[in-house]
């Protein structure tokens, strides 16, 4: 006797004013069912001590550091902290893709051949100097969001994404490069602050990429990073 299937839909769900709220640190009332039968509630989200939330972010404090199984070769082992900040979606736009670190490999394969891809690191300056993806270069997210107190850094760097400025102060991106953009992690948002900036000035969305994990998930990947 064949059972019936049940197809489910699929749904969309928004999270947009969720995200406002913190909806990671809310979290999601979900039913278990132990072994036994036992019917209880979890609330799913994103456990973070109170201590952490002080932790200043710096360099220092986000990549510095080791842990694991006492016999594990230091070699194979790394931490990261519980940083604060706000774990983002998978998709930003319907337009801008989402990498991974396959993704960001063959784009950056296909860049040694190609001077119209760009792969750009979104976050200040300081935190470029400290360590990075090889190859990329940076743009800091904060003159992009914050373009009319760096008027000079904001047209600096649409120059050099191939963005020309007419003389009625708009903007010709016939000549747009195609950029990946990244920054910290899943949970840092200055990469989201520079796409939706320039989405705001009229950047073709289609021409924007977005690694979603950031240097994070690069280095717990065991990537290559400009800091041994």
């Amino acid at each position: 006797m064949y059972q019936k299937l049940l197809f489910i839909p699929l749904l969309c769900f928004s999270i947009s004013v969720a995200d406002k709220l913190g909806f990671e640190y809310v979290g999601v009332a979900v039913k278990t069912v132990s072994p036994k039968g036992k019917v209880s509630t979890v609330t799913v989200k994103r456990e973070i001590d109170a201590v952490c939330k002080k932790l200043p972010i710096t360099n220092a404090m986000v990549w510095t550091g080791d842990y694991a199984h006492e016999k594990v070769p230091k070699a194979c082992k790394s931490t990261y902290v519980h940083t604060t900040g706000k774990l983002l979606p998978m998709h930003l736009h319907e337009e801008v893709s989402t990498y991974g670190e396959l993704e960001v490999l063959a784009f950056m394969k296909h860049m040694q051949k190609d001077d119209n891809l760009l792969l750009v690191d979104g976050r200040k300056q300081v935190w470029f100097d400290y360590r990075t993806i090889p190859g990329a270069i940076n743009l800091p997210f904060h003159h992009f969001k914050e373009r009319e107190a760096f008027e000079f850094e904001f047209e600096h760097a649409l120059h050099i994404l191939g963005v020309l400025i007419k003389e009625d102060e708009s903007f010709d991106f016939s000549k747009a490069k195609t950029i990946t953009i990244f920054c910290n992690g899943p949970w840092c948002s200055q990469s989201v602050a520079m796409i939706e900036a320039l989405i705001e000035i009229g950047y073709p969305a289609d021409k924007l990429n977005w690694y979603r994990g950031g240097m994070q998930t690069w280095l717990a990947a065991g990537m290559t990073s400009t800091r041994p």
